[in-house]
């Protein structure tokens, strides 16, 4: 009788240990790559959401990731369990969400995160933009928002779960910077926000380029917000950053964290006290990933 018992107590344990490891592994992560636009070392969507979907199945038990590169995925259960959507692409009218809208938003209304880097931030005003900014709580407005490259000095880094293990940085970039935010950052919380040299208001007035209210803000010395998080009023949580122009950028360590966390964040899962682990990586192992 004790064998039996024995056995069937073994049993149980082995089938609680198997539910608790499926509960543990419940947070699906799906990225959506834009083709690649400037070269292998830059804009290199692909490249950089394969090495992040990598970091995060190396380091993080509980994530699961699926990655779809070149455009929009045609096949819909690509998304089947999803708990957040990172998108890394270009923007404008060739965005990849340009023709998914209505399909992204009803993910999104059923709490799935939503998470947009770099050129992936900027979308047309009037429809997309209002998705957008309900998604991720901020965007590139075009004749609003500007993309000069400079060196954001990154002094002060605010409490937050996405900033677990952020250390204060300073990172040369295609900053974009004066998004289009809600009236009074309604819902949307800041992460990394710096001032701009003058020297970024001296390009003639244009759709991306400057405009009156950039170079007044420059000029008053405003801090301008780069990287930001907003939970939607249905829930569900949202990142934008606009860093990201260059590949060899994940090398910052305190960047790439953000980035990894704020991806776990949206999917609602736990950041570590630390922020998510990832060693930095050498330029051979970053190459390693240009062209897949």
């Amino acid at each position: 009788m004790r064998t039996i018992m024995t056995l069937l107590l073994l049993v149980a344990a082995c089938l609680s240990t198997n539910a608790a490891e499926v509960a543990v592994k419940s947070k699906k992560i799906c990225f959506v790559a834009g083709r690649e636009s400037h070269g292998q070392a830059a804009h290199a969507h692909g490249p950089g959401l394969q090495y992040f979907a990598d970091e995060l199945e190396a380091h993080m038990p509980a994530i699961e990731t699926a990655i779809h590169k070149g455009g929009w995925p045609e096949d819909p259960a690509f998304f089947t369990g999803a708990d957040a959507i990172v998108i890394y692409c270009d923007g404008g009218r060739g965005h990849v969400a340009m023709k998914h809208l209505d399909k992204l938003d009803k993910l999104a209304a059923a709490g799935v995160g939503i998470g947009c880097i770099h050129y992936g931030v900027e979308i047309p005003k009037g429809k997309p933009g209002d998705f957008m900014l309900k998604w991720i709580g901020g965007y590139f407005e075009t004749h609003w928002s500007v993309n000069p490259h400079w060196t954001a000095d990154f002094t002060t880094i605010p409490k937050h779960a996405v900033t677990r293990g952020v250390k204060p940085f300073s990172m040369n970039d295609e900053w974009y910077f004066h998004m289009r935010f809600p009236e009074g950052m309604q819902g949307v919380t800041p992460l990394l926000s710096a001032v701009p040299p003058l020297d970024t208001i001296k390009r003639p007035d244009g759709p991306h380029s400057n405009n009156p209210t950039v170079r007044q803000e420059v000029k008053a010395r405003l801090p301008q917000h780069l990287a930001w998080v907003t939970t939607r009023p249905d829930g569900g949580r949202g990142f934008g950053t606009t860093g990201g122009h260059y590949h060899a950028g994940w090398q910052e360590d305190s960047y790439r964290k953000l980035l990894l966390n704020a991806i776990v964040w949206i999917a609602k899962g736990e950041v570590p006290a630390d922020g998510v682990p990832s060693p930095t990586p050498a330029d051979e192992q970053l190459s390693a990933y240009l062209g897949q």
